[in-house]
This record gives structure tokens, sequence and C-alpha cells, in this order.
């Protein structure tokens, strides 16, 4: 019989899962491996001080990770956008934010986004915003930027909600929003349980149920969460990878392989099947 982790083993396991698909499966690239401080892991704090991040200097920050040329075309975007008015730069803002996640630098992405729903506030358009902060949420490896977008994705699916309270997408959102620090979890969880009551094959509303389960040690909730989410909503490498890290916590060492395996084939990425190829060695052991 596998004897069951002990618990700073099982925290350190968590941790380790969360920081891997954070980098890899949400951006298609893993920026760190490295295991962070374990009180990171807990949730964020749900006021903070939003003015320190700007568009201009997040523009000037992202122009730095691109080509000269690609930096020169935003310049030349930015400046169309600064001199228009009303619809015409509303739909400006839509370019710029296009074109910004295209090269997966969603901060500035979202931003814009948020700017375009300041200028046609619409349930749309604060659903795209507040989507786009969660994913530069995720992408970002920044201790004072995170939180912020954060804040900034709750604020975006308020006001969806405000719009419609009924939309699923603008409830999902918000109760992400909630769980991953922006009030009370479980306030979170039933927005989320909610809307899987309403659509039972919602992916986003699913996996975070599921991604909540694993954070809070509930790894049979986990287990059962994603095994249905695979079976009969969308099989998907993060959702074999979490599978894998509820199997491992449970001692169950086959099945997580199985599982890991899974991840690795469907992900098809290098550096990702190299982390595989680690974990799957440690658990024949």
């Amino acid at each position: 019989m596998t004897k069951m982790k002990s618990p700073r083993t099982t925290q350190i396991v968590i941790i380790a899962g969360i920081v891997l698909l954070v980098g890899f499966l949400f951006s298609q690239d893993i920026k760190g491996l490295v295991k962070p401080k374990e009180d990171a892991a807990v949730a964020m704090p749900q006021q903070v001080e939003t003015s320190g991040v700007s568009l201009t200097e997040v523009s000037a920050t992202a122009k730095n990770l691109i080509s000269n040329a690609a930096a020169k075309e935003f310049t030349s975007l930015e400046n169309v956008y600064q001199k228009a008015q009303g619809e015409e730069k509303v739909n400006q803002a839509k370019v710029l934010a296009q074109k910004w996640d295209d090269l997966e630098q969603a901060i500035p992405s979202a931003l814009y986004l948020e700017e375009a729903a300041k200028g046609q506030s619409s349930l749309q358009n604060w659903v795209k915003a507040g989507d786009r902060f969660l994913k530069a949420f995720d992408n970002t490896q920044d201790s004072l930027v995170k939180p912020v977008m954060l804040q900034k994705a709750n604020q975006s699916f308020s006001k969806a909600v405000a719009i419609d309270s009924a939309d699923l997408d603008a409830k999902t959102g918000m109760g992400i929003t909630i769980v991953n620090g922006m009030g009370a979890p479980m306030e979170g969880i039933a927005m989320l349980l909610d809307v899987v009551k309403k659509d039972p094959k919602n992916f986003k509303a699913n996996m975070n149920l599921g991604l909540f389960a694993i954070k809070s040690g509930q790894f049979d909730k986990a287990i059962t969460r994603f095994e249905d989410l695979i079976k009969n909503i969308k099989a998907t490498p993060d959702a074999y990878f979490y599978l894998a890290t509820a199997y491992e916590n449970l001692g169950k060492n086959q099945e997580a392989i199985d599982a890991y395996l899974q991840s690795k084939k469907l992900a098809a990425n290098p550096t990702l099947s190299s982390f595989i190829d680690k974990k799957v060695a440690e658990l024949k052991k």
C-alpha cells in the first residue's frame, strides 16, 4: 500500500502544481517551476491601490519585450487612439487590445479593453475586460501587479453583473475573482455552483471549482470534478494535470502517472514534457 504524504509534502505538491499551470497552461509558456514561499499561495488582499498601474507605463514596459518594428507600430496606433473620440476611440482601444493579446501581453491588452468598456459600457465589453484581467492575473509573476489585475477583473465583472445579473459568463468571472481573494471564498464557490447548476457543462466554472478543491485540500472532490470535466465536457492538458495532482496527493501514484502522461500527450510542449517525465520518475520509485 502506498503511504500517504505528510501535510508539508502535500502543500508543496499543491504549490508546485499551481505554479506550473499558471506559467504554462494559461500562457503556453512555463515561466516558473521554482516553488514560491508557502504563504504566497494564500488569498489575495481584497483592496489594493490601483493607481500605480497606468496604461502609459504598462505599454512602455511591454514595448521593451517586443521587436523595435512592433513597438513602433504600437506607438503609431497609440497616437491615433489618443486623438480619437467617441466610438472611434472605443474601436481603436479594441484594436490595441487585440494586438497586445496576439503578442501574449495581457496587461496592456486588459487595460485597453477596460478603456473600451468605459467608453461604451455594455455587458459584452465588461465581460471581455474582466476575462482579460483574469488572464493577466494568471500570467504575471509581479507581486505588485497581480493583486491589481485581480481587483480590476472583479470591478469589470461587477459592472457586467450590474447590467445583467443572470449572465453566466459575468457570474462565473465574478465567482472566480471572489474565490481568488476578492471576498469570502464560499461566496465565490456558491456563485460558481449556481452557474454549474444552470449550465452543467460550463468549462470555466467546473475548472475553477476543481482548482479550489485542490487548493483547499479536498482531493476526492477535485478528482470527481476533473474526471467529470474530462469525460463529459472537455479533456484538456490542465484538467489532466490537476487530476494527476489530486491523485498524487492521495498517494494514488499509478492513477497520477496515467493522468500526467495524458497531460503531456495533449500539451505536446517540451518544457512541460520534461517536468512530467521527472515527476513520473519520482512517482515510480
